[in-house]
């Protein structure tokens, strides 16, 4: 396994990740199954722990502070701070990998990107939390826990989740039944049209990925495989290029990431929305509100099943931290049904213990919660590789001209399995 260079990790996935989300590999495939030897993180740490602990990620939009505050006013012995080492996801994860490649030990703990998993694992830069994970796994949603698995081992524990879901305007159309029938919906009226997100990014991936995942698709199997030249392609490949053919989708959807959808389908011009949980107070501020009911992401067809693609951000340890124990005190506050429940309510976050979405509190501040447990039950991880980023691009790359109407699907799907190749390689 050839190591690269966080310089040239960072390179490679400046462009793609915009978001705010397992056996031997076989040859040309992915090496996530090859993660090296690591600490294992011991649960018991967290008895007895002391000091500092300091924990970095993205921008605070508020959430950390809640926490921060929230687990220092518990007066365990431990006390936590949040440092911001971007502005964005881009920034924060070349930021945080400068200090992980270089054995910093000024962060205990990462908020580590769903996607960003396996890279870490396979580098070496984070310690192995499968005993933390399997202590508390009963309480979490499986499909999140899935996010943090790598090589059979956890890398990290899911802090909060993210799943699709479409927004609808229940006095025009049904609700979505499946893909198929949400497109024939759209045709029959220019205002029932889909709004989705398909500007060439990471965007256009996750879009694609849940059409793929319902339809029984996959990009790679279990081993690294290259699964993604299938029929199951092929037919959401002209299920959504003939959309755009047709009007069902919008055309301008084309250059549209979840802002611009958002506020296309706000104005009144669809009827249907692929979206995230975080649009709903939004859209309900808008004349298009009173309209619009919530629903989890439907199947392909009436022969296949419902799946989301998960998003999301999870607690790594750092490799070089200093205070484990006060590392693990931190995340089991987090992760607890208590902090779970607050983040919620206060920051209207998807939580990841189950338990949670049961909660009469939570049902009422956030009306979409059951829907969006469905979607976040059905979901599935994106394809598990240190590569993600460079078989996103890939895949959005060799999409995106389909629905632009500039490649045939035969040709797209063949290039697609090569770039993806190609990608593998490169690790």
């Amino acid at each position: 396994m050839r190591l690269r260079s966080a310089a040239s990790q960072a390179i490679a996935v400046t462009t793609v990740l915009a978001l705010a989300g397992c056996a031997g590999g076989s040859p040309g495939g992915p090496t996530a199954e090859q993660a090296p030897d690591a600490k294992v993180v011991e649960p018991a740490a967290a008895q007895g722990a002391t000091g500092e602990v300091t924990a970095c990620g993205i921008r605070d939009t508020g959430v950390f502070k809640t926490l921060t505050e929230s687990f220092n006013a518990k007066g365990t012995g431990v006390t936590a701070r949040y440092v911001e080492l971007g502005q964005d996801t881009d920034a924060a994860r070349a930021q945080a990998i400068q200090r992980l490649e270089g054995g910093s030990a000024e962060c205990d703990v990462y908020l580590m990107d769903v996607t960003w998993v396996s890279e870490w694992a396979a580098q070496g830069w984070v310690q192995d939390q499968t005993k933390l994970v399997e202590q508390r796994k009963d309480g979490f949603i499986p499909s999140t826990l899935e996010t943090s698995r790598y090589a059979d081992r956890y890398w990290a524990t899911p802090f909060y989740t993210n799943a699709g879901l479409v927004f609808y305007r229940n006095d025009r159309v049904p609700p979505p039944a499946t893909w198929k029938q949400v497109y024939e919906q759209a045709k029959l009226d220019p205002q029932n049209k889909v709004e989705i997100q398909a500007k060439q990014y990471e965007g256009l991936t996750v879009n694609f990925l849940e059409m793929l995942y319902s339809a029984g698709g996959s990009v790679l199997d279990e081993n690294g495989t290259i699964t993604i030249d299938s029929p199951q392609t092929r037919a959401v490949l002209n299920l959504m290029s003939d959309g755009v053919k047709s009007g069902a989708v919008d055309r301008a959807s084309l250059t549209y990431d979840e802002d611009a959808s958002r506020r296309a389908y706000e104005s009144g011009a669809a009827g249907y929305l692929r979206q995230w949980p975080s649009a709903y107070k939004l859209i309900q501020q808008t004349a298009s509100g009173p309209g619009t009911a919530v629903a989890p992401l439907p199947a392909f067809d009436e022969n296949s099943k419902p799946s989301a693609v998960l998003g999301g951000w999870n607690w790594a340890i750092a490799a070089a931290s200093d205070n484990v124990g006060g590392a693990v005190a931190f995340i089991d506050h987090a992760t607890s049904p208590e902090f779970q429940k607050t983040m919620a309510l206060k920051h209207a976050q998807a939580p990841v213990v189950a338990s949670t979405y049961d909660d009469a509190e939570v049902q009422a501040a956030l009306p979409f919660i059951t829907q969006l447990k469905q979607s976040v039950i059905s979901a599935k991880p994106r394809p598990k590789s240190p590569v993600y980023a460079q078989i996103s691009k890939a895949i959005n790359s060799n999409v995106y001209p389909v629905l632009a109407g500039q490649v045939d699907v035969e040709t797209a799907v063949q290039k697609m399995a090569a770039d993806i190749k190609t990608a593998q390689e490169t690790f």
